[in-house]
């Protein structure tokens, strides 16, 4: 793979929302503690409870973070695209991983050593206090994300699931118009949170209604804005 230049560098980190308050000459500082990486589809990048040591930004293709139970069952917690962090956390402390991640497809990515990160913050302390600042944010975010979703249907979460993958899906490129999904039920299901008989009953639901269309691990979305009629 090419090695990645510090300009494209700072040019993914300035899309990613935890790298939002800090300017070009900050984000400079962090591009130049990145390496390139690369992961072959199907890839465990870490697994839920290895040592935390890096944080990854994906440059192109998707991972996913699960979570494994005993009984050899998954649960898709999340899914990353470009532009998108995961293991952000070992910037800040070497806690144990929370989750496994996976990669869906080829993966490239730029990984950043947490030691070197946290070196970084002790030398600078006016890019520790802005990345505190999108921290709160985000964990503000998360909680009125969380209670929205206590209050809402099946119906509307998994409505609210496909919106998303639909506007990551045109932030990679789809253009208007039908948008295709490299998504499963299963996966559908655990994102928003629901059981697959739930979330398939409604599915079906969407696909008489013209909304999307049905594939194996796979949907086409044809309507994406009569989602949001479903989603409150």
């Amino acid at each position: 793979m090419a090695a990645t230049t510090d300009d494209e560098s700072v040019a993914l980190l300035s899309g990613v929302p935890v790298f939002e308050t800090l300017g070009p000459r900050e984000l400079a500082r962090i591009a130049q503690l990145a390496v390139p990486r690369r992961f072959q589809a199907g890839h465990v990048v870490f697994r839920e409870g290895d040592a935390s040591d890096t944080c990854y930004i994906v440059r192109t293709g998707h991972a996913r973070a699960i979570r494994e139970h005993p009984d050899g069952r998954s649960i898709t917690l999340a899914t990353f695209g470009p532009g998108d962090i995961f293991g952000e956390l070992a910037m800040f402390d070497d806690e144990r991983r929370s989750a496994t991640i996976e990669a869906i497809e080829d993966v490239a990515a730029i990984a950043i050593l947490g030691a070197d990160m946290r070196r970084l913050l002790r030398e600078h302390a006016d890019i520790s206090y802005k990345l505190v600042i999108s921290l709160g944010r985000r964990l503000r975010e998360t909680n009125e994300r969380l209670s929205r979703q206590s209050f809402q249907t099946v119906q509307s979460r998994v409505a609210g699931v496909l919106a998303q993958l639909v506007e990551q899906a045109r932030a990679e490129g789809a253009e208007d118009g039908d948008v295709l999904v490299v998504v499963t039920q299963a996966e559908v299901a655990q994102l928003a949170g629901s059981s697959r008989e739930s979330a398939s009953r409604f599915l079906a639901v969407l696909e008489r209604a013209g909304v999307i269309t049905q594939g194996r691990g796979r949907l086409t979305v044809h309507d994406p804005a009569a989602l949001q009629g479903y989603v409150y």
